[in-house]
């Protein structure tokens, strides 16, 4: 566990001045980060009531806010605080234990939840350190969601059963609260999309299709460690983590694991779940406009063509790029990237390690810049309900 000690020698030693006591050697740590939930209770209990495994399971919810976070937020949180030690009193087992740090006045420039989730996973990493837990996991979640009964076995299951594992993805249902029932037919919509989003990555092609939702995964400590860790983006922290730990490959796909998220508006993340909520019920029509199925299909049918680049000259990888649609070609001139098939062929011997480079160079981020690319002239975005 060299590369651990590694790791942690270079993280920010005030962020991990809170460590979990050794005299419980936690298996599953879960890591929650929180600024002013007032019905953080909620999640707790959610996990509380789980069915129980041969694991011992941590819950670390980290207390966040930054030096402009309102007073009403810090106070909020350090009620959380008390309840939150109040709840563990009550409900902590042998295998069970609840942990709460609070961490307040962030720095402005990276304060949120990306380094809230950030520091509760290296301190995750810490313990598992400490206890000489090789195969530790840790558990991303929300603190504004809810859990199926089957949580802890089924990640538990996973790991035990594939010995390679590096991540487990998990399926999620938005819940809407009674009082704003104007939000059921958006986040539907939402949830559609990500879906969408999702199965025309796979049929196109891509290895690293698998949904990126910051409280629906799991992921090894030693995976976690070999991809640098968590972000300190202030949002969008979990679609980047996520694609590096895809490239490391033992993905497993939970479907029947279910995180049951909050569905809000919220103002703390450039984009999202919250903000795309917004768009929807701020569109005419009430609808989301999401990519073209035509455009995914371009896109396929390019990279269907990889294979046949390998180890070819320029004059024939150009060639063949001139049969694909305009906005292909198009796009793979503005970014020039017949280089980076060109690197991929210097630095692979085999096929193989060269359909890893190809689309270690053209991955999510790429697709996406040149979806967005394709609309502005070629495609015309479709209606979510017109999706099947």
């Amino acid at each position: 566990m060299k590369h651990w000690n590694k790791y942690i020698q270079k993280q920010k030693k005030e962020y991990l001045q809170n460590q979990l006591s050794i005299d419980f050697a936690a298996d599953i740590i879960v890591v929650i980060p929180c600024l002013n939930e007032p019905n953080l209770n909620v999640t707790l209990q959610s996990l509380y009531d789980c069915n129980k495994t041969d694991s011992n399971i941590a819950i670390i919810t980290i207390l966040n806010s930054s030096v402009r976070s309102r007073e009403n937020e810090i106070e909020q949180n350090r009620r959380s605080l008390l309840e939150i030690n109040d709840f563990a009193k009550s409900h902590e087992t042998s295998t069970l234990k609840f942990f709460q740090l609070i961490f307040e006045n962030l720095p402005r420039k990276h304060a949120g939840v990306g380094l809230a989730r950030k520091i509760g996973m290296d301190i995750a990493v810490k313990h598992f350190l400490d206890t000489q837990n090789a195969n530790g996991i840790i558990v991303s979640l929300d603190a504004d969601c809810t859990v199926s009964k089957n949580f802890f076995v089924e990640i538990e299951k996973a790991y035990k059963t594939e010995k390679k594992l590096n991540c487990t993805v998990h399926n999620f249902h938005h819940r809407v609260d009674s009082d704003f029932p104007q939000l059921e037919k958006p986040i539907r919509q939402y949830e559609k999309y990500l879906r969408y989003f999702s199965r025309y990555m796979q049929k196109i092609g891509f290895p690293y299709f698998y949904h990126t939702i910051g409280s629906a995964f799991s992921v090894l400590a030693d995976a976690y460690i070999r991809v640098g860790g968590m972000g300190r983006q202030q949002g969008g922290e979990d679609f980047y983590f996520l694609q590096k730990i895809f490239t490391l490959g033992y993905i497993k796909e939970l479907q029947e694991v279910f995180v049951y998220p909050m569905a809000r508006f919220s103002d703390r993340v450039p984009f999202g779940t919250g903000p795309s909520l917004q768009k929807i019920i701020d569109e005419p029509d009430k609808q989301m406009s999401v990519y073209s199925r035509q455009s995914f299909q371009a896109l396929g049918r390019f990279f269907a063509m990889k294979d046949k680049f390998f180890k070819q000259d320029r004059s024939v990888i150009n060639h063949k790029i001139n049969q694909l649609h305009p906005s292909v070609i198009q796009f793979i001139e503005d970014t020039d990237f017949i280089y980076d098939i060109e690197d991929c062929n210097k630095n692979a011997a085999t096929l193989e390690t060269f359909r890893k480079r190809f689309f270690h160079h053209f991955n999510a981020f790429k697709i996406i810049k040149f979806l967005n690319f394709a609309h502005i002239e070629h495609f015309a975005m479709e209606n979510i309900s017109d999706i099947t």
